[in-house]
């Protein structure tokens, strides 16, 4: 059974950071894009940041330059530490997988979210 298990949210003041680890388990972690949205409530889930299995990664417009992804694949865990943080990062993050085997296979699993508040 496919797991995505996030931790590290929580309350920290503007310009502060946090780190978010997921684990994973229930997939091939190294055939699988990971990756960080977040979501506030009336707004769609929108992506923060992915990685490729190969170390590829690209980010939002709006953390580009704070937010950092990576993964350790030993430990089939993604992290994405969020630096010089701000009230509009306040959202509810999931970590997701995405495989795709050409184009027989495409498939995603989700976690269930941790919640970051910037607030002062």
């Amino acid at each position: 059974q496919v797991q995505l298990v996030e931790s590290g949210g929580g309350l920290v003041q503007p310009g502060g950071s946090l780190r978010l680890s997921c684990a994973a388990s229930g997939i091939i972690f190294g055939l699988n894009t990971m990756g960080w949205y977040r979501q506030t409530p009336g707004k769609e889930r929108e992506l923060v940041a992915r990685i490729t299995g190969g170390g590829s990664s690209d980010y939002s417009n709006s953390v580009k330059g704070r937010f950092t992804v990576s993964r350790d694949n030993a430990k089939n865990t993604v992290y994405l530490q969020m630096n010089s943080l701000k009230p509009e990062d306040t959202a509810v993050y999931y970590c997701n997988a995405h495989l795709e085997l050409g184009t027989l296979i495409k498939q995603d699993s989700w976690g269930q979210g941790t919640q970051v508040t910037v607030s002062s």
